[in-house]
């Protein structure tokens, strides 16, 4: 029995409080007038930290969806089985209001608070934080372009805190999916050819078939058609007013490198009944208020990827000994750690600002503000996601390597942030589109940053050279030098953004690394390679310590 005993491998990293441990966190949510809050989003830190919660997110994954097509007699169901440990992951999110609580009540700090239960929640399992998301977007689209009837049916369901998983007629609650994409034309959804014609009784009858329609067990879809008068915006649900199933036609559930716990399918539209949101030929503008309030998502998903891999490298660190210390306390790994938690931070914290920028009560330079960063920090903390996933997986050595640690399955989910809702390049182009368009957010997003003026030399002078790209890209943003330098100039505003934030908010030791390492001349291509002068104090505090 002696060949089995186990020794210096590190325990279980559950019942903790993921939120108070969260340093970053719990400063952004008080910084942003969200204090009100920490009540529930401790319960809910508790809960996600919890060995069963743990458990659950990892059932859901391991057990997937699955198609249910038909019953036994050859009737269409078009329905999809979860396990129900996914039920009662997207139950506990619901109930925490993590999908519209923000919308339901609208203080100050809503659109912070409901961000950070968001975080909490996909920091342990991300794939129900699809359907969350996209019914906390579909929310501001139907206030400002849905029918008052569609409002006063919609509503009432969208801002419950119930969840109920099955179809049946008369639910109280409701959960919203999007259908844009075709494989004809992916992101250039006016290559879409699904159609649209009206039914003579205030509703349309759609025709046609998409590529992906994420979480297809929802109520309602917002759904992009082409109508007489061009691409247009209607709500699709599942259940017509009647009782009577929609003809909604799963074809098969995609099998994805990650999001496993998520279905995403390819569904048929034949008679499928909708109802027209917004103006007819103005699709793209009605639902881009759903894209940008999930691109916001986007940004908190990674982020609370990156959250999830740090707390994870740095527990096993600290835990594990080899060559006669323990990992933490090794140099080469201290900055490893170091930096990794450096970067969650600056999502988090860019994050949180950017969500803040969406609150009912924001400033009206924060508008501008917004439109802007969500692009910027979109494209990039959602491009970092993998990489960090990554080499935080490599500080667990051969486990973080197998699917019995929770890094292997992050590091499968973090690319999706940066495909969904638009990949690098589409949202690199629209970061020049703003700035030409709107040159207003060019110059609050630049407002916003140069609150950080004379803090840090390093940041002015990058700050600098950023202006100098940005001007040059708003004098001709459709040349060939503009459209090749976007994600150049994407990246430079994001860096600038979030080292602005640091320097301002964060302990001097991380904003000093920050610099160091993203701003300074002495970077490196990979993680650990720019050293951190106070490693062991940021690892500290990414581990929870206060006051180290």
């Amino acid at each position: 029995m002696a060949t089995h005993t186990v020794t210096n491998q590190a325990p279980p990293r559950e019942g903790v409080d993921e939120f108070a441990l969260d340093l970053p966190l719990v400063e952004g949510v008080r910084r942003h007038g969200a204090s009100w809050a920490e009540p529930e989003l401790t319960a809910t830190g508790q809960l996600v930290g919890s060995a069963a919660f743990q458990h659950d997110a990892e059932l859901a994954n391991v057990h997937e969806p699955e198609l249910v097509a038909f019953d036994r007699w050859g009737r269409r169901l078009d329905e999809v089985e979860y396990h129900p440990a996914y039920h009662r992951v997207i139950g506990a999110a619901v109930a925490a209001g993590a999908h519209t609580a923000a919308w339901a009540d609208p203080r100050p700090g809503a659109q912070v608070a409901r961000a950070a239960q968001f975080l909490l929640l996909a920091q342990i399992e991300p794939g129900h934080a699809c359907p969350v998301s996209m019914t906390h977007a579909v929310v501001p689209a139907l206030q400002q372009f849905g029918s008052a009837a569609l409002r006063d049916e919609w509503m009432p369901r969208l801002l419950s805190r119930d969840y109920a998983p099955d179809l049946s007629p008369g639910k109280t609650s409701a959960l919203f999916g999007m259908a844009m994409t075709e494989k004809q034309g992916g992101s250039d959804v006016r290559a879409n050819r699904t159609s649209a014609a009206p039914a003579g009784d205030g509703s349309w009858i759609l025709t046609g078939h998409k590529w992906f329609c994420s979480a297809p067990m929802s109520d309602g879809f917002l759904v992009l058609a082409q109508a007489p008068a061009g691409l247009s915006c209607f709500l699709v649900p599942r259940v017509l007013p009647d009782g009577s199933r929609n003809p909604f036609l799963i074809q098969r559930l995609k099998d994805k490198l990650g999001n496993r716990a998520n279905a995403s399918s390819e569904v048929e539209f034949d008679g499928t009944v909708g109802w027209l949101v917004g103006e007819e030929g103005r699709g793209v503008r009605t639902i881009i208020e759903m894209v940008n309030q999930t691109r916001l998502d986007c940004m908190l998903g990674t982020a609370a990827g990156m959250r999830q891999a740090t707390a994870e490298a740095i527990w096993h660190a600290q835990h594990r000994s080899a060559f006669g210390a323990l990992l933490a306390d090794q140099p080469a790994m201290t900055q490893v750690l170091a930096d990794l938690a450096v970067e969650a931070e600056a999502a988090i914290a860019s994050s949180l600002r950017v969500a803040a920028a969406y609150e009912s009560d924001a400033p009206a330079q924060d508008e501008p503000f917004r439109r802007l960063a969500t692009a910027v920090l979109k494209y990039w903390i959602c491009k970092r996601g993998p990489g960090h996933a990554y080499e935080a997986l490599e500080c667990l050595g051969g486990n973080g390597y197998t699917e019995a640690f929770p890094l292997a399955r992050r590091y499968r989910e973090q690319p999706v942030m940066a495909v969904w809702e638009g990949s690098g390049n589409v949202i690199a182009l629209d970061v020049l589109r703003a700035i030409a368009r709107e040159p207003e957010t060019a110059d609050a997003l630049l407002a916003e940053v140069r609150l950080a003026a004379g803090a840090d030399a390093r940041l002015d002078a990058h700050v600098a050279g950023t202006e100098k790209l940005l001007r040059a890209a708003q004098r001709d943003p459709a040349s060939a030098e503009a459209q090749a330098g976007a994600r150049r100039l994407t990246e430079a505003l994001a860096v600038a953004l979030q080292g602005s934030l640091l320097l301002r908010h964060a302990p001097h030791e991380v904003a000093d690394a920050f610099a160091a390492s993203r701003l300074g001349d002495v970077r490196g291509f990979l993680y650990g390679t720019a050293p951190a002068r106070a490693a062991t104090t940021i690892v500290a505090r990414h581990a929870g310590a206060h006051g180290e």
